[in-house]
């Protein structure tokens, strides 16, 4: 029951704001009887007060962050009830001064002595004061406010980031100070176009005046048949009842207004302010009490009012004087806790480096904060569950943080603290990338993508549908960010799959496979070579996902042999269908690139036994290779099959860490690897 109440009381709570908005705008419409005018009448005086004393109570301005929409809303109530009470005052003005109600009466008899010459100038200064002064000048600060606080947001983070970077401030910290400037900016920007409704409003309320006038005298003798002095004494005591009525909470409204804009950020409220820095100084009350005797006894001048005055302000500062000399007579010297003791420096101190990290510019914050529910955020869970399932083991966590010394939009990949990517992009709109093959053009900015380096060009999202129609490939930021992220994982899976990753490795196929773990570690193979063996498979683009094989491999050759490449080899010829499966799917045939059997001849020679990539290899020969097998490989993939040189086993491993660095797309396999039942065919030939 507990609980139903709380859910109906959060539901309650969740519709009152719109709730009373459309009983706002239905005021407008709907008619309404003169004693409910006086509830809504009263309502918006008090809630006109209640809006005043939170801003005298309130510290900074955005402890009232809400004051501009409260300003909109307490306008569109006061222009309703205008709405409502002039057909009020049309319909049954004439029936006389208690016809809309007993608080219009009270403003238009008693406040002004119901003299409506009074009332109407009355209300136009109180339309001056409010229109001219007060709104214009709450305004004008509210704008400069503005101005300023976008001007010195970088400065602002840049020293939120110093504090963070000296270890003065957490990052909780830093992200709700940051947060904290962007909603000062905001808040003072709403605040200068709010006061826009208060201006509107008091110029409607002048029309208002004229047009109640004006109608009710027409009404007043053309349909009641009335005379035009009892016509203009009635309606227009009620027009100025009406306007008093609504222009007295709008001043209220705009004193609040210019009070919470005008304030200083502090920890102490106006009446503390007041107290403490307007009274602060009694020689300036006793000279102010002086002048004001002086005065006094001038013959002619007004000597109760002015001694009275000097009077009070003589007893004020000698109140304030005692006050000060009892605070002098408390003990000077408070106790003092002692000095904390500086911390030694310890490991502590030492901050680890990020295997993997991504820093963003304030731009993209939104992208990676995890109370707006960034979208990059589950899009690297997903490249990250993606690599673990096609690489078979888990990529370590991407450290994200925000940086002020890159760009707004840009961006910037590290492993190991060292930067492998970068790019930058720009929120809110569309990367067109060129495929090679498009239909037209589509206008904007053109860039190239940061991930791939193909031609693209950022548009708007109403160009979304054109660019693709035309055959561009058309992603958001945060598709261009995941992507650039998820080459750089695959480029570097080697170097992510560290010890700790290597031993997690093994704890996971261990809760399958017990005793293979229990024999391969520390029995026959240290976890040294172990990930050894894994990073050269990955080097080659080898996934782990079939670990079982793996292990069992390194199980039955670990007592051959500790040296990972022939291990690595080993793990290959178990693999080899796996392998040739991926590059060629479910061919019999397989399209090769092959070396001519001199060259071959020489290589094998030059490079056997040697595990230095290339070293044997004279400069003019290293030189006419790597240039015909990237001429072989652009007649293969012009031809639509796969880069691949099949050479002999002994040369395997150390020409294709050879080539791999002028030609990554390469792969290398060895006669050994190709299974039984596929045949062979060479499509180019190098060294011919």
């Amino acid at each position: 029951m507990a609980l139903a109440l709380n859910l109906n009381g959060a539901v309650w709570g969740r519709l009152m704001a719109p709730a009373l908005v459309i009983v706002v705008l239905a005021m407008m419409i709907l008619p309404l009887p003169p004693f409910v005018l006086d509830i809504l009448f009263t309502f918006n005086i008090a809630l006109a007060m209640i809006v005043l004393l939170i801003g005298l109570y309130t510290l900074k301005p955005l402890d009232f962050s809400v004051f501009p929409t409260v300003l909109l809303v307490t306008t569109l109530l006061r222009l309703s009830l205008n709405v409502a009470s002039t057909r009020v005052i049309l319909m049954e003005g004439n029936t006389g001064p208690d016809a809309a109600g007993k608080v219009i009466e009270a403003f238009g008899h008693f406040l002004v002595g119901g003299n409506y010459a009074v009332g109407l100038i009355v209300f136009i200064i109180l339309v001056v004061i409010n229109f001219v002064v007060i709104t214009k000048g709450a305004g004008r600060i509210a704008e400069v406010s503005a101005r300023f606080t976008l001007d010195a947001m970088p400065g602002k983070q840049m020293a939120i980031d110093a504090d963070l970077n000296a270890g003065l401030i957490g990052e909780e910290e830093a992200r709700r100070r940051r947060a904290e400037i962007a909603r000062e900016a905001d808040f003072y920007g709403s605040m200068d176009g709010a006061s826009k409704f208060v201006r509107g409003d008091a110029v409607a309320g002048l029309i208002i005046m004229v047009l109640n006038i004006v109608g009710g005298l027409t009404i007043g003798v053309a349909q009641h048949g009335m005379s035009f002095a009892d016509a203009a004494r009635t309606y227009t005591l009620l027009t100025i009842g009406d306007g008093l009525v609504a222009q007295i909470p709008a001043l209220i409204i705009s004193t609040a207004a210019g009070m919470v804009v005008s304030r200083v950020a502090s920890e102490e409220d106006l009446n503390q302010q007041l107290m403490g820095q307007v009274f602060a100084r009694p020689q300036a009350v006793f000279l102010t009490a002086g002048i004001l005797a002086l005065l006094g006894i001038i013959p002619g001048m007004p000597h109760v009012a002015f001694l009275l005055m000097a009077g009070l302000l003589a007893g004020l500062g000698f109140a304030l004087l005692k006050r000060q000399a009892a605070r002098a007579a408390a003990p000077a010297e408070q106790v003092q806790p002692p000095p904390e003791e500086l911390a030694e420096v310890g490991w502590q101190d030492v901050t680890p480096v990020d295997r993997l990290g991504l820093e963003v510019g304030y731009r993209l914050v939104p992208l990676v904060d995890r109370s707006q529910d960034g979208e990059l955020l589950r899009r690297i869970r997903g490249i990250r569950k993606k690599t673990a399932q096609e690489l078979g083991f888990l990529v370590p966590p991407v450290h994200i943080r925000d940086n002020l010394q890159l760009k707004p939009g840009a961006y910037r990949i590290l492993l190991k603290g060292v930067t492998v990517g970068e790019g930058e992009v720009q929120v809110g709109k569309y990367l067109a990338i060129n495929p090679g093959k498009v239909l037209g053009t589509v206008p904007g900015q053109a860039t190239t993508d940061p991930a791939y380096g193909l031609p693209a060009v950022w548009i708007e999202a109403a160009q979304r549908t054109q660019a693709q129609t035309y055959g561009y490939t058309v992603v958001d930021a945060g598709t261009v960010v995941a992507t650039h992220l998820a080459k750089v994982i695959n480029e570097h899976a080697p170097e992510l799959l560290g010890r700790e990753e290597t031993q997690q490795l093994l704890d996971h196929v261990a809760k399958q496979y017990p005793r293979l773990v229990e024999e391969l570690t520390p029995k026959l193979l240290p976890v040294s070579t172990v990930q050894k063996v894994l990073q050269l498979l990955l080097e080659e683009r080898v996934p782990l996902k079939d670990i079982r094989t793996i292990l069992e491999t390194l199980a039955e050759h670990a007592a051959r042999t500790q040296e990972p490449d022939e291990l690595a080899a080993a793990v290959r010829m178990a693999l080899a269908r796996a392998i040739i499966a991926e590059i060629f799917g479910g061919a019999h045939e397989l399209q090769v690139m092959a070396l001519a059997p001199s060259l071959e001849q020489i290589l094998t020679q030059a490079l056997s036994g040697r595990g230095a990539e290339g070293a044997g290899l004279e400069p003019g020969l290293a030189e006419r290779l790597v240039r015909e097998t990237q001429a072989a490989l652009e007649t293969m993939t012009r031809n639509g099959l796969p880069g691949v040189l099949l050479v002999g086993q002994p040369i395997r491993a150390v020409l294709s860490r050879f080539l791999r660095r002028v030609v990554p797309e390469l792969k290398v396999i060895s006669h050994a690897e190709v299974p039984d039942g596929r045949s062979v065919r060479v499509a180019a030939m190098i060294g011919a």
